[in-house]
């Protein structure tokens, strides 16, 4: 069942979608992993400068595997990328990844101030070896998320919900232009959901470019400003009043979805409408 549209953040959508600089363009990328099948297949998407972009999709839709291959992380079988008009490798410094908490060992023993000083890593010099401008940004982001008291502890020791302010302060501390979060919002009570998204909005505001993959359709039906449905292929895209429709939901998780009524107002004027929607399929660790 998704959360009542009162509990999660709206933001206004932006009036043109048409800007003239494009953050991060997908072209025809087809990508996956050694003895099977792509896990996407042609992919095609363009993130628009100071815009937040929601991916949906089920699990095993190819979200995980799209962002590695925008990074390199995973080659690519064809297609390219483009952040910033740029080949990705010429534009890391201004790109920040988030991976899903999973992904992360929460174990090893360093500080929430270390792991967020890990944003400040350029490959320019020798690893940990921090000026005085890196922990000041790194303390400003911190104090950004509102976890500045807990530079000291062990990040383990912290909560789910923390543990992705931490993941959100180093994306912040590097100072990049363009992000990509996989599953920022997994787990979390509506009111951690709010909190991040109230940071994600800012950020936006100031010409920062988010893709955000996500089961949560509600908060891409509040609190995107466009919308991609990933099945290993783009099944559509566009903004959210026009994307998430029962026909393209349906297609998109390939069983039965209604859509979220209203959805046109709801992306207006939001959060005093109630979404009436049943996503069926919020399971955490898409490939």
């Amino acid at each position: 069942m998704a959360l009542p549209a009162q509990h999660i953040p709206a933001r206004a959508p932006l009036v043109d979608h048409h800007h003239a600089e494009v953050a991060l363009e997908v072209r025809h990328l087809t990508a996956g992993y050694p003895g099977m099948p792509p896990a996407i297949d042609d992919v095609s998407l363009r993130v628009p400068v100071g815009e937040l972009v929601g991916l949906i999709g089920p699990n095993g839709a190819g979200k995980s595997t799209l962002f590695k291959a925008i990074l390199g992380l995973v080659e690519p079988v064809s297609g390219d990328v483009l952040a910033f008009g740029r080949p990705v490798r010429e534009a890391r410094a201004a790109i920040a990844y988030m991976p899903q908490v999973e992904e992360v060992d929460w174990d090893f023993p360093v500080s929430v101030l270390d792991v967020v000083l890990m944003g400040r890593y350029h490959g320019a010099r020798p690893f940990l070896s921090w000026s005085r401008a890196d922990r000041q940004a790194a303390l400003a982001a911190l104090e950004r998320v509102r976890l500045a008291p807990f530079a000291r502890r062990q990040v383990g020791q912290l909560s789910g919900g923390q543990r992705r302010r931490v993941l959100m302060a180093r994306a912040i501390a590097r100072g990049a232009r363009l992000l990509l979060l996989d599953e920022p919002f997994a787990g979390l009570d509506a009111a951690v959901q709010h909190d991040l998204l109230a940071i994600l909005d800012e950020l936006a505001a100031e010409g920062r470019s988010i893709l955000i993959a996500t089961h949560d359709l509600s908060c891409v039906a509040n609190s995107c400003d466009e919308a991609v449905c990933l099945n290993r292929r783009i099944v559509a895209a566009g903004q959210p009043s026009e994307v998430l429709t029962e026909a393209i939901l349906t297609a998109t998780f390939e069983r039965h979805l209604l859509a979220i009524p209203q959805a046109a107002d709801v992306v207006r004027i939001a959060d005093d409408e109630h979404l009436d929607a049943h996503p069926t399929s919020r399971e955490h660790g898409a490939l």
